[in-house]
């Protein structure tokens, strides 16, 4: 090698480790459809000369198609890389973009603006530094919905800098009273948000006013560029370098010599001869190596990647954390947390969801959807469950407790998603608040207002509040039939059944009424009559509980079940009728005659079927299982449960 190809070789290599050490920003545009998001992310790679020539000349050619611009360069077409995207002129999906400048690296998530894709812009501020809110300056656009919902959810998700890009101002004529009057409007909603490092830049995204270059044609504003403030922002102090978080990701130990544990540092600084704790055995050690893929360490900080060895052989594996005994994160198996769900089908409360905590996997559920978060008015109401894109609070219940850290304190160690355990498919994304946190403190996504006045000390519990709590609306559902048609069977099949969906329900059945409440009554008429209404009267107990009661009684006649409703209320009172032959009811009654049970000759003679029954099965020729999925299926049907 010559001279100087040597010293070229050395510039390079200088050039490189230069370029390896600048900063990185991550930061994503969101806001509103069409407020120009893709637009503006084109015009920065193409001002900051990071389009190659012929990428270029395709995206001439593409614009002249597909394009706004008259034929011209059209910036969005380099982001909007799909056909299907270019096609319709939306974007459908984050795209993640990658360009540096001579201060900076970046990266760039530009997130869908339609509501039905939240979830994805929720996925793309989960790993930002800051967020740029694009608002469109044209008279009957300013500060949408949208703009209001993907602000809220990046101050959720912690977002400490916000840049506030008023875009289209040539649509506008450039004016200043615009931009005044839009910036006051977001003003006047982010005060009800986490407080943030806010900042208002007036741009034309699609000609470049002060985009990378400053405008001429608004020498009002004498603020920083939009590129100006990317490659200058400070972030440096936005790091936990405080709360030292190890999670373990795996164990290496390619022979007898060594043993290391290998992950990702969450948040914090370790260095050789620190003390450590492995959480959960609390087992104690010191750090004897620091070893990485260009040699070890004395210290490391997030987020770097190493493998720790220690002085003692403590028992630790991928999901343990490893942390500083003077500074432990909480072990616990209940927290409250905010939610994103993310998926089309809703949440169930109570039902079983794997829980993906930094590097460990654990089932648990959502005992109570706390409320559901407008994020317009920033108020709460009652939910029975939360759809896909909608927000709201629910206390977390797992299996095994986990090792982490308020959200807004460490956002690695205080973050979670939540994966459906069938369909595998991740459902939603969590952020874990203190327990102990009141609504009234904090930050704006914690201090939620519930919408009614309390005249006294303690409200009374609403009807609502109770739907919310259960994810239902309470009803009674009479199982009538002869003795030994299987009403019981049926009525404690619907019951598990709905248990195991997260619902809340409990049957009662008459030859239990008949041991305890009603043991003082005979099968006389009058005495069936009132076995009935005082069944009824329990019934109504547990709906106004908010429960699903399953009345599993013979109530031989029209006239005692019409009695039951009405004790119960006719909008929520539904009847099940079942039926099977005359020897199969027999034989049934007999192999479980129990103390209180009823002789079928004697009841056949009186029995009337209902004329007015929901729901008609025979359980001579329809399985058990299938019986129970008709009555959830009539549930559903009505409303009752989603």
């Amino acid at each position: 090698m010559s001279h100087q190809d040597e010293l070229i070789a050395t510039d390079i290599e200088a050039y490189l480790d230069m370029h390896e050490k600048k900063e990185l920003l991550r930061f994503l545009t969101c806001g509103s459809v069409d407020d120009g998001k893709s637009t503006l992310i084109g015009r920065l790679l193409y001002d900051s000369k990071m389009i190659y020539e012929d990428t270029l000349a395709k995206l001439e050619k593409d614009s002249a198609v597909h394009g706004t611009t008259g034929g011209g360069f059209d910036p969005a077409m380099l982001t909007d890389g799909l056909k299907e995207e270019k096609e319709q002129g939306i974007t459908i999906d984050v795209a993640y973009r990658y360009f540096s400048t001579a201060k900076r690296k970046f990266i760039i998530a530009d997130t869908p603006g339609h509501v039905q894709y939240t979830r994805n812009m929720a996925t793309g501020a989960s790993t930002a530094d800051l967020a740029i809110i694009l608002i469109d300056a044209r008279p009957g656009h300013g500060v949408m919905e949208q703009t209001k919902r993907h602000s809220f959810i990046a101050s959720l998700l912690g977002i400490k800098h916000v840049l506030v890009a008023i875009n289209k101002m040539d649509l506008v004529g450039y004016s200043e009273k615009v931009y005044q009057q839009i910036s006051d409007d977001y003003r006047e909603f982010a005060q009800r948000l986490e407080p943030n490092d806010l900042h208002f830049i007036p741009i034309s995204a699609l000609i470049g006013d002060n985009v990378v270059d400053r405008s001429e044609n608004m020498p009002w504003y004498d603020g920083s560029t939009l590129m100006n403030f990317l490659e200058t922002v400070y972030i440096g102090s936005d790091r936990n370098l405080k709360d030292f978080r190890f999670p373990v990701q795996m164990v290496i130990r390619p022979d007898l010599n060594f043993r290391g544990f290998a992950g990702t540092i969450a948040s914090g600084i370790v260095r050789v001869g620190d003390e450590i704790m492995s959480l959960p055995s609390r087992k104690k050690s010191k750090v004897k190596e620091i070893v990485t893929f260009d040699g070890n360490r004395q210290e490391a900080f997030t987020p770097m990647s190493v493998t720790l060895t220690l002085e003692d052989e403590i028992d630790s594996s991928r999901g343990d954390m490893i942390v500083k005994p003077g500074n432990l994160p909480k072990l616990e198996q209940k927290f409250d947390a905010m939610l994103v769900w993310m998926s089309e089908s809703a949440m169930v409360p109570g039902k079983q969801y794997i829980f993906k905590h930094t590097t460990k996997m654990v089932t648990g559920n959502f005992s109570t959807l706390r409320y559901q978060i407008d994020v317009n008015t920033m108020h709460s109401s009652p939910a029975p469950t939360l759809e896909l894109n909608q927000i709201g609070r629910v206390n977390v219940v797992l299996n095994q407790p986990i090792a982490f850290d308020r959200y807004r304190n460490n956002k690695q160690t205080g973050a979670f998603i939540v994966i459906d355990r069938i369909t595998n498919i991740t459902v939603a994304a969590g952020m874990i608040m203190d327990q102990r946190t009141s609504e009234n403190t904090g930050a704006s996504w914690e201090q939620v207002s519930v919408s009614k006045s309390l005249t006294q000390e303690f409200s009374k519990v609403s009807v609502d509040e109770r739907e919310s709590r259960y994810g239902q609306k309470p009803v009674t559902v009479l199982f009538t039939g002869l003795p030994g048609a299987g009403k019981t069977t049926t009525a404690y099949g619907v019951e598990r059944q709905l248990f195991d969906l997260g619902r809340s329900a409990m049957v009662i059945d008459g030859q239990n009424l008949r041991i305890g409440l009603s043991r003082d009554l005979s099968f006389t008429k009058d005495d069936r009559s009132e076995n009935v209404r005082r069944a009824a009267e329990v019934a109504t107990l547990m709906n106004k509980a908010g429960l699903i009661c399953l009345l599993s009684l013979v109530s031989p006649n029209d006239e005692v079940r019409k009695k039951a409703a009405k004790v119960v209320g006719a909008e929520r009172f539904v009847i099940v009728h079942l039926t099977a032959p005359d020897e199969i009811c027999q034989e049934r009654n007999l192999s479980a005659r129990t103390l209180g049970s009823e002789d079928l000759q004697e009841t056949q003679v009186n029995y009337q079927s209902p004329t007015d029954a929901d729901l008609v099965l025979d359980t001579n020729t329809i399985p058990p299982v299938e019986c129970v999925a008709k009555v959830i299926g009539l549930l559903e049907a009505r409303g009752f449960i989603s």
